[in-house]
């Protein structure tokens, strides 16, 4: 499956909801999973993000919707990258 990267970034109601449940953020991850994907690792980060995530998933079409759910809910910015192995991006540039 295609691995992404998801760099977060909390909006005040975001920050809200963390401080008052950080349990929340597994139950995100459980969300995450209902469409299809699955969170591998998670990190807390300091500057821009708030949280980085990398994540498998089916299709880039999974992830946009991911994306665009939980924007949509005003708690969360997400910035999706499509994560190619240093491998797959050698052998492509070899073809």
């Amino acid at each position: 499956m295609p691995t992404y990267i998801l760099l977060s970034k909390l909006t005040a109601e975001g920050r809200k909801t963390i401080k008052a449940r950080p349990e929340r953020i597994k139950e995100v991850n459980r969300e995450i999973e209902a469409f299809g994907a699955k969170v591998l690792q998670q990190y807390a980060v300091l500057g821009p993000y708030d949280f980085v995530n990398i994540v498998e998933a089916p299709n880039d079409e999974t992830i946009m919707r991911v994306s665009v759910e939980f924007g949509s809910r005003g708690t969360v910015q997400i910035m999706s990258l499509r994560a190619v192995p240093v491998d797959e991006f050698i052998a492509m540039m070899k073809k």
